[in-house]
């Protein structure tokens, strides 16, 4: 198949990159930092921002799907990334006949207690960080998933929990509407982006993936996201 991914340049948008090329599909990468790519076989890229519409529609053309894993940093500024790159994305899959599109969100637009997670994890650090830490971040996320879904296109929306990265790719869980799960391995998450991506389960529907060995502890996680300066829920 031959897809675009946006947010290419990101931790998930490189492991997107990676495990398309090694099944043999043909991969267009759109990221804002064209240099840092790699030069590789059946890779294509082009350097633009989702914000300009021209240049998402020359990435779009030709594809067969999109596959989006926009990612930015939380912050008090109001973020609107999520949600005007994805409306250039879905004006630009209709004027050329693209169908097929998955999204990157996130568990924490629509939070929850986890069975697993005990008191401070529910009450305490889920609260701080989609209320406050990440307040403009999952508000530009909820306006991208209304997008998605008031679109005619064959649209999934993929909510993983808590990213951390392994090597490679486990026996995740995948599940309409959200996972009890507090952690997803980004290797996962570009595992279930193009499982999704090859055909139509999950069509119209926004599902949650979970990673279920190898997790970390929450102190862990917290501690590992902080020392490589990568927001847990940024893609």
């Amino acid at each position: 198949m031959r897809i675009a991914i946006f947010g290419a340049g990101g931790p998930t948008g490189r492991l997107l990159i990676d495990q398309a090329l090694t099944a043999g599909h043909r991969v267009t990468a759109i990221t804002r930092h064209p240099a840092s790519m790699p030069s590789r076989d059946g890779l294509r890229t082009i350097g633009a921002d989702v914000f300009d519409p021209e240049a998402v529609e020359k990435a779009v053309t030709g594809q067969d799907a999109v596959l989006s894993a926009l990612g930015v940093p939380a912050g008090k500024a109001p973020i609107t990334t999520y949600s005007h790159g994805t409306a250039h994305i879905i004006t630009a899959m209709r004027r050329h006949g693209v169908r097929r599109l998955i999204v990157v969100s996130s568990s924490g637009v629509a939070p929850r207690r986890y069975s697993d997670g005990g008191f401070l994890f529910n009450r305490v650090l889920v609260p701080y960080v989609t209320r406050v830490l990440g307040k403009t971040l999952y508000d530009d996320m909820r306006r991208m998933e209304a997008l998605v879904r008031a679109s005619d296109l064959e649209w999934t929306i993929v909510r993983p929990s808590g990213l951390y990265d392994l090597p490679a790719a486990t026996s995740y869980t995948l599940t309409e509407a959200q996972a009890d799960g507090r952690f997803t391995a980004r290797a996962d998450l570009a595992a279930s982006m193009l499982d999704l991506m090859t055909g139509k389960r999950f069509a119209g529907a926004t599902v949650g993936v979970v990673t279920t060995v190898g997790n970390p502890t929450v102190l862990g996680w917290l501690r590992d996201n902080a020392r490589t300066s990568k927001p847990p829920h940024q893609a």
